[in-house]
């Protein structure tokens, strides 16, 4: 029988559900079962993939193509487990469900109600992750307990457990414990008050996880369970971390969250728990040979959420190399002022990212010739691949004007142009390519060399826009080499500079397949030819 795990949050907003979800499903893999996860979404939106960046941060996309929130990317940094359209679902796409249904006739004519018909519909999207061969279900439940917008969701899993048993449900509750500098005490009273309006609802939080900036003690920790109906041992501490994110399980662990979790649910089959890997990467962390310094560039280069897997990528690959990372965000507005095109040519590598929106592209070409005639190691991601291309054909082919289609329609060199619209003039509309597809990769090259002279890879893709072939020919007769492309021959998915240090620039977007313990090929290339520099 699947066991399904509820995390909710309360007293403020940003608690870190995401990761802390992240954290118990890698403690509950490490102890050989098998877990799926998800995230409910208090908004209406009906497409994530709308979401701003700088509201929201990053679109995270997956393998099938959907488009999710950023919290999925710490579920597979973290994770092995496999994320699919059914991992993240809003408000809105509940709504639009049940509507359908509506329309298709399904409720027979009977007033649909927010109570059983969008309640019953939150619970078919959980029970759809459990079932044979699954061993815990963990349920993010975005937002703040107390918020109009998840008041149904949190209906829809106090009913759950009349479902599937009350023993094979838990109720995880993060919740913050202020600590006054003023007094120099921790309060508890939010805490009370957060867990008061669960208990209001019908719900009661088996084990409480505490956010805090200094140790709970033994007193605390007991206060709490009395004042929430809760026995001490199942008040977790979860202290702000020193070093880094990835600490967060092996603290957990340290304070027994997974063996809490596994008596509470009575699951038979968890071995134990192993973390030689995981405290391998903090030592890693902690005790860097190298320091480098690399500049992010992109429109919201001010909001690190927007570029968060891209970060954690470096991250990554700083780690596998025990480099310690000095990261600059620059907004692409930026380039051409002298100061920030001192910082560019100073930093030891520069990455320009993929965008949402309007995306200040001439700033983010202006970085790529700053790479390219400096020298600099350079990594180009979706967007950043094409102004890759612009940059080249203006400065080395000299094609005057040239640009995307995006940007400039009337351009005289659509060197970036609408997918299929150099395949066939009947679609002119593009048909946007996102999710899972392969790369082949053309040897021998710099990206064959850095997948390991594989011939091909799963890659994941998100744009509308591409190399255009009418160009194909005359980029093969330059310097700059065509070195990846689709399965079928049709896509440039790579372009590289053979006489540069390090210079790729790829149409997919590498950050998404990158994790902790195995940094994805092209940063860790990336990052060991800058520390060789």
């Amino acid at each position: 029988m699947t066991k399904y795990i509820f995390v909710t949050g309360g007293v403020v907003s940003s608690l870190g559900k995401g990761l802390t979800s992240a954290s118990i499903g890698m403690l509950l893999e490490h102890r050989g079962l098998t877990v799926r996860l998800q995230k409910l979404d208090p908004y209406l939106n009906v497409d994530p993939g709308l979401f701003s960046p700088a509201q929201h941060g990053e679109v995270y996309v997956l393998d099938d193509g959907s488009t999710t929130d950023i919290d999925l990317g710490h579920y597979e940094r973290f994770t092995n487990t496999p994320l699919t359209w059914n991992s993240s679902w809003t408000t809105g796409q509940i709504y639009q469900r049940v509507f359908e249904k509506e329309r298709r006739g399904e409720y027979q004519g009977t007033t649909v109600q927010v109570i059983p018909h969008v309640t019953n519909e939150i619970k078919h999207c959980i029970a759809w992750l459990g079932g044979s061969g699954v061993d815990v279900v963990i349920v993010e439940i975005g937002g703040t307990v107390g918020d109009i917008e998840s008041q149904p969701h949190m209906e829809a899993i106090r009913q759950f457990p009349l479902d599937v048993g009350k023993e094979n449900c838990l109720y995880i509750h993060l919740t913050l414990i202020p600590f006054l500098k003023a007094a120099r005490e921790l309060k508890t009273k939010p805490t009370q008050h957060s867990v008061g309006q669960l208990r209001q609802i019908g719900i009661q939080p088996d084990i409480l996880i505490c956010r805090t900036e200094v140790p709970l003690s033994r007193e605390e920790r007991a206060k709490i369970g009395l004042f929430c109906n809760i026995v001490a041992e199942s008040v977790i501490e979860e202290k702000d971390k020193e070093f880094s994110i990835y600490e967060v399980p092996v603290r957990l662990h340290e304070h027994k969250l997974d063996q809490l979790i596994v008596e509470k649910l009575r699951i038979h089959n968890a071995g134990s728990l192993e973390l030689n890997d995981w405290h391998e990467l903090l030592d890693r962390i902690r005790n860097p040979v190298h320091e480098i310094t690399v500049a992010v560039v992109g429109e919201y280069a001010a909001t690190p959420d927007a570029y968060k897997s891209t970060l954690e990528a470096i991250d990554h690959a700083g780690i596998a190399h025990r480099t310690r990372i000095r990261t600059l965000r620059i907004p692409s507005r930026q380039t051409f002022q002298n100061e920030t095109r001192q910082e560019l040519r100073k930093a030891d590598a520069i990455i320009v990212s993929g965008n949402f929106g309007e995306s200040e592209i001439e700033g983010k070409i202006e970085a790529v010739r700053i790479a390219r005639e400096h020298e600099i190691p350079f990594l180009g991601i979706g967007l950043g691949m094409q102004c890759a291309v612009i940059e080249f054909a203006r400065n080395v082919l000299n094609l005057e004007g040239a640009h995307s289609t995006e940007y400039d329609k009337n351009t005289p060199h659509p060197v970036v142009c609408l997918r299929t619209d150099h395949r066939s003039p009947a679609t002119q509309e593009g048909i946007p390519k996102t999710g899972a597809d392969t790369a082949v990769f053309l040897l021998p090259s710099r990206i064959s060399d850095a997948y390991g002279n594989r011939p091909l890879a799963s890659e994941r893709f998100r744009y509308r826009y591409e190399f255009n072939n009418h160009y194909r020919d005359q980029w093969e007769q330059s310097t700059m080499r065509l070195s990846a492309q689709s399965a079928d021959g049709l896509l440039v998915q790579a372009v590289e500079l053979p006489e540069h240090p390090w210079f790729v620039a790829v149409q997919f977007h590498p950050e998404f397949k990158s994790q902790p313990t195995k940094p994805h090929p092209l940063f860790y290339s990336l990052i060991a030819k800058t520390i060789k520099k």
